[in-house]
């Protein structure tokens, strides 16, 4: 198929700046860079509109990202604790979704929605995770992750301990030297 020439009305991430001209699959235009209002279609009464109102939109635009940057000066270092089961071995029974970290951060005092999450890849074991998270176009904030199986783990786990849920005794292991010694642990 075509490509379709879209401008974008802001920035959009590995695509271009606003007022760009760009050509892009149609799906991708169609599900979403025009219902989310991030571009109009590259024709000759667009292009005009866009030339009248870019100052407007330009003005928009530096609000909103210096109103991001506040949020993200306020929020700097946020963390958030997300209690789920996992196995021994400290894999997931299942994984923490982009949906989990904006309910969690909202609860921490930034309230975000889903797709400002942003997951490099799914974060499926106990421990601490980074992930990004978009305020504005222009403007994104490091958020930690913290996974663990309950609250006294997840303050242990930030603390920097490790994230086992109770301290393992370490098994005496006959060795030849104890075994010489007759230190060898008795059978029960």
């Amino acid at each position: 198929m075509a490509a379709v020439e879209l401008i974008l009305l802001q920035r959009v991430e590995k695509l271009g700046q606003m007022g760009d001209v760009v050509k892009v699959k149609p799906g991708y235009a169609r599900n979403f860079l025009l219902p989310q209002k991030k571009a109009l279609r590259a024709n000759k009464d667009n292009r005009a509109k866009f030339e009248q109102q870019r100052a407007q939109l330009e003005a928009q635009n530096i609000k909103r990202r210096e109103e991001a940057e506040r949020v993200a000066e306020r929020v700097i270092g946020l963390s958030v604790v997300i209690i789920r089961q996992a196995g021994e071995s400290g894999s997931l029974y299942g994984s923490v979704s982009a949906r989990d970290i904006a309910e969690g951060a909202t609860a921490g005092g930034l309230t975000i929605n889903r797709s400002q999450v942003v997951l490099e890849h799914p974060i499926k074991t106990l421990g601490l995770s980074q992930v990004r998270v978009s305020l504005h176009p222009e403007v994104s904030i490091p958020v930690t992750v913290n996974v663990a199986r309950s609250p006294e783990e997840a303050e242990r786990q930030a603390r920097g301990e490790r994230a086992s849920a109770e301290p393992e005794e370490e098994e005496q292991v006959p060795t030849a030297e104890n075994i010489f010694e007759g230190d060898s642990p008795q059978p029960n």
